[in-house]
């Protein structure tokens, strides 16, 4: 009996550590073709790249102060002509308050930083609270569902629960 609980248990612990690995490197993915082609794509008003990380299906949601919701054409219209401008200079980050991952579906709720002019004397700083749901599609994460608010400014200024969230590559499994 003590062999067969030994196996039973090694057989468990087995299973337990290959669906971790999967949730880290789903993750891991997740970093590479949606986040850090996010923060590229603002950081270089790169319009096509920004397009293609977003489902056909693509619902965005604007919570807070500035209540809408919209279609992927939508949405992404107002990006087109903004970024048409060449001077414009901006970054974002993100941090994490919640990542959720199984198969080939992801929530991820954070804090994004969004700065204009950064590292100049006109740099503005924008903080908002984000929920994204994603989902494969053609071997590829998307962002199928974009929600952001600013929780009605109460979140502005806030660098202290920006950094308390998590990194990017700090994988908080739930």
């Amino acid at each position: 009996m003590n062999r067969l609980s030994a196996c039973i248990i090694s057989l468990l612990l087995l299973f337990s550590n290959e669906v971790v690995s999967q949730n880290i490197n789903d993750l891991k993915e997740i970093n590479s073709q949606i986040w850090s082609n996010f923060s590229k794509s603002f950081e270089t008003l790169d319009y096509e790249l920004f397009e293609s990380l977003h489902s056909k299906d693509l619902i965005r949601v604007n919570g807070g102060d500035y209540t809408s919701i919209r279609n992927k054409e939508a949405y992404l219209k107002g990006y087109k002509s903004r970024w048409s401008n060449p001077v414009l200079s901006q970054s974002i980050s993100f941090r994490f308050l919640e990542r959720i991952c199984k198969d080939d579906m992801a929530s991820e709720r954070g804090v994004y930083k969004f700065t204009i002019n950064p590292k100049t004397e006109n740099q503005k700083i924008y903080y908002g609270k984000f929920h994204v749901i994603l989902r494969k599609e053609n071997n590829l994460w998307k962002i199928l569902i974009d929600y952001d608010s600013s929780e009605n400014e109460s979140i502005s200024q806030t660098e202290a629960l920006y950094q308390n969230a998590f990194a990017l590559d700090s994988f908080k499994i739930d």
